[in-house]
């Protein structure tokens, strides 16, 4: 697991919310927890986060709902910095605050090159990106897709 458990839920919604919104909805709390099968007061407080920063939007009413605009900008790694911050950037392989170029930990090397390559992978990836995937079912965000 290289996500907190947060994260993970995080990355879920928004692309679950994406694919809503590419369908021309908005969705309401309950609908993203069912979707995605998770704890719906716990993403409740990661969606107001979420648009609190600005990577989703929100209405309030009858015809509200989170929504994300159809050629948003965002990608993975946006959501894994609003959420997680920048540790999995940065930081060592083995948690050790030494770890450098010059002091490199056991690991330096060989987790460099997986942190670059996640890295490469999260910034280069939209949440639009994945729309097309579960819409033709090719992928799926629950074991059960409704």
């Amino acid at each position: 697991m290289i996500f907190s458990k947060t994260c993970e839920y995080a990355i879920r919604a928004m692309i679950f919310i994406s694919q809503r919104s590419n369908e021309g909805f908005k969705v309401g709390v309950k609908e993203v927890a069912k979707g995605i099968d998770s704890p719906e007061h716990f993403i409740a407080k990661i969606l107001q986060d979420l648009s609190r920063k600005s990577l989703l939007q929100s209405f309030k009413g009858p015809n509200g709902g989170f929504f994300i605009e159809n050629g948003s900008k965002v990608t993975l790694a946006d959501v894994v910095r609003a959420v997680d911050g920048d540790k999995l950037f940065v930081n060592c392989g083995l948690g050790l605050g030494y770890c450098s170029e010059t002091h490199p930990c056991p690991i330096h090397n060989e987790f460099k090159k997986i942190r670059n390559d996640i890295s490469h992978m999260l910034n280069s990836s939209k949440i639009t990106d994945y729309n097309e995937l579960l819409k033709n079912k090719e992928a799926y965000l629950r074991l059960f897709p409704r």
